[in-house]
This record gives C-alpha cells, structure tokens and sequence, in this order.
C-alpha cells in the first residue's frame, strides 16, 4: 500500500474495528498522541491500541464514518483531512489522566464535524498519528457545549447516580477486549 492507502485503511480500521486491517496498516511500534482522552487500552502500542480506539468510538457513535476531503504526503508523513460522522447513540466518556473526565449520555443526535490528522509512516505501515479536531464543534453538536439544560441534568445525573463511572469501566472493558484481538506485536492473530 502507498502512504494514502494507508491513511485510508487506517481510518477504515476506526470505522470497523477490523484487526486483520489493523495488522495490514499499523506499525507494530504505532503511537497515538490523541490517546490522552481516551480509555487506557488506546495508548497500547500497535495495532491493539488502534483497535481499542475503534471500540471506544464506535461504543458512543453508531454509523461511524471518516470522509476523506483532501490528502497530503511526503516521504514520511500523510495529512488527512476529513469528517467525522456518526449518530450518539451510546455513552462518549472522556478520560483525563486514566480517569473519568466527561460522560455525555447518549443523546441520538448525529456528528459531522472536521478533523485534520497527521500520520507517520515507516517501513509500509502508519507509525504515529496526532490530530487537530474541532471537538468543540462536535460537543456544540451533542448539547454539551454550551450545556443545554436537558443535556447539562442528564450528565449530572448520570454522575450522581454512578451511570457515568459505570460507562467509564464498560468502555474501558470494551477498549481492552478490542485491543486483545491482535496479539505478538501485531502479527494479526485472533483472541
């Protein structure tokens, strides 16, 4: 695969959580920058972490969708700008430091935002990935910023009520469950 193929297969991976993909694409030694919102699985190195990252999204977004708009590329990296769409149809819980940070409840309101990634690419495979995202946009999108009323009461009772640290640990289960589908450092066997 060139460097825009991968680009595309990456996202496709996100799309689908398909680990065969994800073996075919993503380096061995991968590293997620992004990783820092996201469930402990997803900084995993590797396609593992990659494919925790497809479960943790696809856990809060149904119809997960990356079009691309426009690539870019040099002999080591690949700029990727696109749209982010999907419908929320599960918990989006944010993690700060390993911790629950955020716990939007599912809203069923559809996303579309853009985003612009930037990818590293060595020996065939995408290596590193970094991202700018209009994450504001996409909390604009769900009623979360700024709150509206319904929005701001569903997640204060979900936090109250322990809904919110429940859906923590379910997607964290989730994201690891989905990062032990590929095993000895990428090598593409099921678990």
């Amino acid at each position: 695969m060139d460097a825009t193929e991968l680009a595309h297969g990456l996202f496709r991976v996100l799309e689908t959580g398909d680990p065969a993909l994800a073996a075919e694409v993503v380096h061995e030694e991968f590293r997620n920058r992004e990783s820092a919102v996201s469930p402990a699985a997803c900084a995993v190195p590797g396609p593992a972490g990659v494919l925790a990252s497809s479960a943790w999204m696809r856990s809060a977004f149904a119809d997960l969708r990356f079009p691309v708009l426009a690539v870019a590329r040099n002999d080591g990296q690949v700029w990727i700008r696109l749209r982010m769409q999907g419908r929320h149809t599960g918990p989006f819980v944010r993690f700060r430091d390993g911790a629950l940070d955020q716990a939007v409840p599912p809203t069923g309101r559809a996303v579309d935002f853009e985003q612009i990634h930037v990818l590293d690419v060595r020996d065939g495979k995408v290596a590193g990935h970094e991202a700018v995202r209009d994450d504001i946009g996409m909390l604009g999108q769900l009623g979360v910023f700024p709150p509206s009323p319904a929005t701001a009461l569903r997640m204060v009772a979900w936090k109250v009520t322990g809904r919110a640290a429940r859906a923590a640990d379910q997607v964290s289960a989730e994201a690891a469950t989905a990062a032990a589908l590929v095993r000895g450092g990428g090598q593409g066997e099921r678990g």
